[in-house]
């Protein structure tokens, strides 16, 4: 299954409102709409510029009639109880027309989950408790929204009022940056003190940083160089986190020791320093006196035990998928499902591809599940969708790449919604068939992968099929390929089978190979959805935990084609830019 991206990115949500209400708590809440103040208090929404794509310095009335004060109170959604819980509210700001909120929201973002959000908006009258506001309307989105928004903006309209216009509500969201930046640097030392009788030393360096109450915690330790009392260590990398917690003038503590075969390593001497110190060895060479405290006690013309030379110091910032996101990159969703025979007769229960009246497949499940949070990352929200392994009409081709909504020039779905209706509609007109081929499906978006290679775009091709395939070979051969490219591959098995073919593509224990030649990032990830589903035939639980899974590989599969390509991501597009060509299909 590979690796999962074991913390959360916290996210830092900003909001603004751009709405409108009455200067007067009414009965019952009655926001009125407009674009201009009125005599008798009422006010509607203004335009403004600056963050969150609206709002900017806050426009104050010019009217003896205040607005009354405005809150916003977040509210997320338990994914297994689907329960609404207030998370938290903004302070309460009063008399303008666009308030833009000190307080923001700081949460904990998954890629791989539908993080669900509701944005209540309330007219808080200071006569009246704030248990029971005037409502001024709502905004409901998911989390991923906001990230895959361009530059991480939305604004959206608040509803809930019938009859009204009830303004917008602006979000921003902002990683939390907790000093991202990788230091490297190499070291060497000079005439260092000799420890050992029957030759010189085996020198090795330990790095502490310091911590609040003085006390050290290990952070690294260099390799040992034998046999030597003027070693030359590696050239090492370190997150300037884990070096100072990203205080630059933090005391970092550095041990030399004399490696000893029974662990009794044997103590040289020692030497403080700081991140904002060594980052000065970019423009010149820094030489430490490497002291121990003893010797210096016991010998009046005692000097040193040696001295270290930081030889070169260097900083590169880790990116993060959401840095990726924000400055631009699109994921563009492929879907392709298998119309096999062996899925069993679409009019019959018992296939796994049967649209019972009651609940979806489990075909349709994995299809919504997935793309449902994939879609969110897509700008145009238009889906190539393909089916393989059935027979068309009408003269009865077989094809293992057929567009799902018929139409060979544009196989694009409108949304997610757009592929199960094409999906659905396929089952109808289609004769299940075979054999299961997946190299030409992932050979298709392959080669639209392959014309965009400046990281604006990134390629994730889900297949769902029941586990035989019947062209390995070239199917590896494929993968392959496909691993120097910006794609990711995801693969959910359904039904019964045993699913070893697809276990091997995934590559998690052995890295796919054809004629010699191994892939170059691991870009398959396996689940078979038996899995993930809930005994209770809790659907929306199910699909949950299926994506969850599904999609946990995926940021860092981009990260790992961004990194070898060395791909920095794109400065945030500013709040209204002009809009991006269509990124290109399969």
């Amino acid at each position: 299954m590979g690796s999962r991206m074991i913390h959360p990115v916290s996210v830092c949500l900003s909001l603004s409102l751009g709405t409108c209400w009455t200067s007067t708590p009414s009965p019952s809440p009655t926001p009125v709409g407009g674009t201009r103040a009125r005599r008798e208090g009422t006010w509607g929404p203004g335009k403004t510029e600056g963050r969150g794509g609206g709002a900017g310095r806050p426009e104050v009335l010019p009217s003896p009639l205040p607005l009354p004060p405005a809150v916003v109170v977040l509210y997320t959604q338990s994914r297994a109880s689907q329960e609404w819980r207030e998370f938290g509210r903004t302070e309460v700001i009063d008399n303008t027309l666009n308030p833009d909120f000190v307080r923001k929201f700081v949460l904990d973002y998954f890629f791989e989950e539908k993080q669900n959000l509701r944005f209540d908006v309330y007219n808080v009258d200071s006569r009246t408790n704030i248990s029971k506001p005037d409502f001024l309307g709502q905004a409901f989105l998911a989390l991923g929204e906001v990230i895959g928004g361009q530059g991480s903006r939305v604004e959206r309209p608040l509803t809930g009022v019938p009859g009204k216009k009830c303004g917008t509500i602006l979000l921003t969201a902002e990683e939390l940056s907790n000093c991202r930046d990788i230091a490297t640097m190499q070291l060497c030392a000079n005439k260092l003190d000799k420890k050992d009788f029957f030759g010189k030393s085996d020198p090795f360096l330990v790095f502490y940083r310091s911590n609040e109450d003085g006390t050290f915690t290990i952070c690294h330790k260099t390799e040992v160089v034998k046999n030597t009392l003027n070693p030359v260590w590696q050239p090492f990398s370190i997150p300037v986190r884990v070096l100072c917690n990203g205080d630059y003038d933090r005391t970092v503590k550095i041990d030399v020791y004399d490696w000893d075969r029974d662990g009794s390593h044997d103590f040289i001497g020692e030497f403080t320093t700081s991140y904002r110190e060594l980052s000065k060895a970019q423009n010149q060479f820094t030489v430490y006196e490497v002291l121990n405290p003893r010797k210096k006690c016991k010998k009046k013309k005692y000097v040193n035990s040696g001295t270290v030379t930081l030889l070169s110091f260097s900083v590169d910032s880790e990116f993060t998928f959401v840095d990726y996101i924000k400055g631009g990159t699109q994921l563009n969703f492929t879907v392709a499902i298998d119309f096999t025979a062996s899925n069993g007769n679409p009019l019959q229960p018992t296939s796994l591809h049967y649209m019972s009246p009651y609940q979806l497949s489990a075909y349709a499940m994995a299809l919504k599940a997935v793309g449902e949070i994939i879609q969110d990352y897509d700008s145009d929200k238009l889906f190539p969708a393909y089916g393989f392994g059935a027979k068309l009409p009408p003269e009865g081709r077989i094809s293992h790449q057929f567009p799902l909504n018929n139409n060979d020039e544009d196989p694009n779905c409108v949304g997610i919604e757009g592929v199960l209706e094409s999906y659905f509609q396929s089952l109808r007109t289609v004769q299940l068939y075979g054999p299961t081929y997946f190299a030409p499906v992932i050979n298709l978006v392959a080669r639209a992968a392959a014309k965009i290679s400046d990281g604006s775009q990134y390629y994730v091709l889900l297949i769902i099929t029941d586990g035989v395939i019947s062209d390995m070979t070239q199917t590896k051969e494929a993968i392959v390929s496909a691993s120097s490219l910006p794609m990711s591959i995801i693969i959910v098995g359904v039904g019964p089978a045993m699913f070893e073919a697809m276990e091997e593509l995934d590559g998690d224990d052995v890295r796919v190979s054809s004629r010699g030649r191994y892939a170059e990032r691991d870009i398959v990830q396996f689940v078979p959805f038996r899995d993930y589903v809930d005994r209770s035939g809790n659907q929306v639980l199910s699909m949950a935990r299926l994506a969850k899974d599904v999609l946990a590989e995926i940021p860092e599969q981009l990260l790992s084609y961004m990194r070898t390509r060395d791909i920095q991501p794109r400065p945030p597009p500013p709040a209204n830019p002009r809009p991006t060509p269509a990124p290109e299909h399969p």
